[in-house]
């Protein structure tokens, strides 16, 4: 497995944008996500870290702005944590290598998927195509786009 790690080089490359969200915990705008309408096979990686967070398998079209998925593609990679701000109760979800704010969970999904509602920034990702991902060295994770 690679070393997935946060660096002071990757902290460095990121936009604004980018640094606003994995870093300070911010929401990119309803809608305006690179990846809310991305219907390619592949799998989305942390942006800071590089660790991969969710396939194309699992990502749906829920309506609510930001890019969904259903489940992880390797739910160690992703912490839950209970999240008070802006006067909501909800679930953040972080990158485990990375530490990077990616989004809230919700229970509203698809409930013949698990029920779950990964609610993502874009921002906080890089998609990587199934077409790049054995040379990228994702090979492992190729069953899991196939069916995207």
């Amino acid at each position: 497995m690679k070393p997935y790690r946060k660096s002071e080089a990757a902290i460095a490359a990121l936009t604004p944008e980018q640094y606003r969200v994995t870093q300070q915990s911010g929401t990119e705008r309803p809608g305006t996500g690179e990846y809310l309408g991305n219907r390619e096979p592949g799998i989305y990686v942390d942006v800071v870290s590089g660790e991969p967070l969710f396939a194309s398998a699992d990502k749906f079209d829920s309506g609510c702005g930001w890019p969904s998925f259903t489940k992880p593609i390797e739910p160690a990679h992703v912490t839950e944590s209970r999240d008070l701000s802006h006067g909501m109760a909800r679930i953040e979800v972080r990158s485990v290598h990375g530490d990077s704010h990616l989004g809230h969970v919700f229970t509203d999904g698809p409930k013949d998927r698990g029920g779950s509602r990964y609610c993502i920034n874009s921002a906080a990702l890089r998609f990587i195509h199934r077409d790049d991902m054995e040379a990228q060295g994702y090979g492992e994770y190729l069953d899991q786009v196939e069916d995207a």
